[in-house]
C-alpha cells in the first residue's frame, strides 16, 4: 500500500540519488580523463569502461537512494 510519506520519500530519495550521481560520475570521470594515457587503440576500450562506470553509479544511486526513501519514508510516519 502506497501512502503519502513513502512517495515523499522516495522522491526526495530519487532527487538526492540523481544530485549524488552527476557530482559522483562527473568528478570521477573528471580524474580519469586527467590521468588518461591510452594510446589512440586503447581509446575505445577506455570510453566503454567511463560509460560501464557511470552505468554502475546510475544503478547504485539513481535506482537505490528512492527505494531507501520510501522505506524511511515509512518508518518516520510510523507505518
Amino acid at each position: 500500500m502506497m501512502n503519502l510519506p513513502a512517495l515523499i520519500g522516495a522522491l526526495v530519495g530519487l532527487g538526492l540519488g540523481w544530485l549524488d550521481y552527476r557530482i559522483l560520475s562527473g568528478v570521477v570521470e573528471g580524474k580519469l580523463r586527467k590521468l588518461d594515457r591510452s594510446s589512440d587503440e586503447e581509446k575505445p576500450s577506455f570510453e566503454r569502461k567511463i560509460r560501464l562506470m557511470k552505468a554502475i553509479f546510475f544503478v547504485m544511486t539513481v535506482m537505490a537512494f528512492p527505494v531507501v526513501g520510501f522505506f524511511l519514508g515509512n518508518t518516520i510516519a510510523g507505518q
